[in-house]
C-alpha cells in the first residue's frame, strides 16, 4: 500500500468504537505487536457466550453496556512486567483518522495505564503513518515531570524534603 493512502496519526489518538464509544483515547505504539481494550466484568455464559463491558466503574467512559460476543478467541500476551497473561480478543469496528478499520483487541484490565485503548503494528500495518511529534493528548507525566524540574532548580533543599523523602516513604508505616 502506497503512503499516500496512509492516514497519519500521532503516538495519541482519539478512537471511536463504532456502536459504542466516541473519542476513546488511545496510545499508538509500534512496538506492541498487538492492540487493546480496557474491560471489566468480563463473563462467560454455559452456552459459551462472552460478555464484558468496555471501561470500568469510575471510568467518565463507562457506560454499563454489556457487549455479548461469539466470535472470540484467547490468545497468550505478554505483559508489561513480563508475563504470560490468557486474554480473551474480540473483533471491533474502529474509526481512526476518520478511517474505519476492523481491529482484533485483546480484552485487558487496562484500568491502570494512562490509555484506555493501546494501539499496536497490526492494526496500524499498511493503514496509518505514525508522526511521533504529533499528539491529541498531552503527556501529563511529561508536564508533572518538568514542574519537579523546576522546583528542584528554585530550592533544592526543600524539593528533597517535600517531593523526594515523601515520594520515598509512600507505603512504608
Amino acid at each position: 500500500m502506497k503512503n499516500r493512502e496512509c492516514a497519519t496519526i500521532g503516538r495519541n489518538a482519539a478512537v471511536d468504537f463504532v456502536g459504542h464509544a466516541n473519542g476513546v483515547p488511545a496510545k499508538i505504539d509500534t512496538g506492541a505487536d498487538s492492540s487493546s481494550v480496557w474491560v471489566s466484568n468480563i463473563v462467560m455464559s454455559k452456552d459459551g457466550v462472552l460478555q464484558f463491558t468496555l471501561f470500568g466503574e469510575g471510568s467518565p467512559l463507562y457506560t454499563g453496556e454489556v457487549i455479548k460476543r461469539t466470535d472470540y478467541g484467547v490468545g497468550l500476551v505478554r505483559s508489561a512486567s513480563g508475563h504470560l497473561q490468557i486474554r480473551y480478543k474480540t473483533t471491533f469496528t474502529i474509526s481512526i483518522a476518520n478511517k474505519r478499520v476492523r481491529a482484533m483487541l485483546n480484552l485487558s484490565d487496562r484500568s491502570r495505564n494512562t490509555f484506555p485503548v493501546l494501539i499496536g503494528r497490526r492494526t496500524l500495518k499498511g493503514k496509518f503513518i505514525v508522526d511521533v511529534r504529533v499528539a491529541e493528548y498531552t503527556d501529563t507525566k511529561k508536564a508533572k515531570s518538568i514542574q519537579l524540574s523546576e522546583q528542584l532548580a528554585a530550592n533544592p533543599y526543600e524539593f528533597h524534603q517535600t517531593q523526594y523523602l515523601k515520594e520515598r516513604t509512600k507505603g512504608r508505616t
